[in-house]
């Protein structure tokens, strides 16, 4: 009898213990206030071709987490042109757009088209120059396209890109006021520091085709291929609205891989978020 009762005893303490962690497990984790006060950088991505739902996450767990608060919108699986959290824009200190032709349902754009508006920073990586148009084509109904969001975010005029089997070499741009660069004292020290110091390399992915740039764009990297005119492959924007965007064609796999992309887009984004 005394061994049933020894039994029963350790059966209800493992129990209740069993109860207890599961509860503390489930218990919400509160951000401090320190992590609350960081700015919040909202990551739109969607697209299939860089694989960008792997190499941003990665990207901010190495470079951002201690600084920022990170949020990632994705793409809905059983549809490709609805955000999943979009939202997020709302409170955004600064968006990150990783989109490839995609129309967003009206009230999902113009999200998107109000954080604009309202004079704030937009960082863009790759297909960004055509992330909310589709090509000779119209959107369903219900959803909106923005044909010109690479002119109207970035200054830039995406039009093509040169064959994947030709790698451009990149390197720093010359900073200068004049033609389409406005005044290099307007994109700060850090992004000074790197156009100063950058080595060339070879991008991982196609030259895009982007000239000519609006007024108001500074070049800070291009890329050339041999037998054909350099393209800008990373600048800064001062928009019409108030805002500033930094945008970079570079973004392939292979670019976050290397030591250059990453140490921009971090620099682009502690940028974005200064002023």
């Amino acid at each position: 009898m005394n061994r049933f009762r020894r039994h029963a005893i350790l059966l209800l303490m493992t129990v209740w213990i069993a109860g207890w962690q599961c509860s503390f497990a489930q218990e919400p984790i509160k951000p401090s206030a320190n992590q609350k006060q960081l700015p919040l950088v909202v990551m739109l991505i969607a697209e299939r071709e860089y694989q960008t739902e792997k190499t941003l996450p990665q990207f901010a767990a190495e470079h951002l987490d201690d600084d920022y608060r990170v949020k990632f919108v994705y793409a809905d699986d059983d549809d490709p042109n609805r955000l999943i959290g979009i939202e997020a824009v709302v409170d955004a200190d600064v968006l990150l757009v990783s989109v490839r032709r995609r129309t967003l349902p009206t009230e999902q754009l113009d999200l998107i088209r109000s954080y604009v508006a309202d004079g704030k920073p937009v960082v863009g990586i790759r297909t960004a120059s055509h992330a909310f148009s589709l090509r000779n084509q119209d959107p369903p109904d219900g959803y909106d396209a923005w044909p010109s969001f690479d002119q109207d975010v970035f200054g830039g005029n995406y039009s093509n890109h040169y064959s994947n089997d030709i790698k451009a070499v990149i390197s720093a741009s010359t900073l200068k006021a004049g033609d389409n660069q406005s005044d290099s004292s307007m994109i700060g020290e850090q992004l000074s520091s790197l156009n100063r110091h950058q080595e060339p390399f070879v991008s991982g992915g196609s030259l895009y085709q982007v000239v000519p740039l609006l007024s108001g764009s500074t070049v800070l990297l291009s890329g050339k291929i041999e037998g054909h005119p350099s393209e800008p492959v990373a600048w800064t924007f001062q928009r019409k609205d108030g805002g500033r965007s930094f945008y970079t064609s570079l973004g392939h796999v292979d670019d976050f891989r290397g030591e250059s992309l990453p140490k921009w887009l971090h620099a682009a984004i502690d940028w974005a978020v200064a002023n």
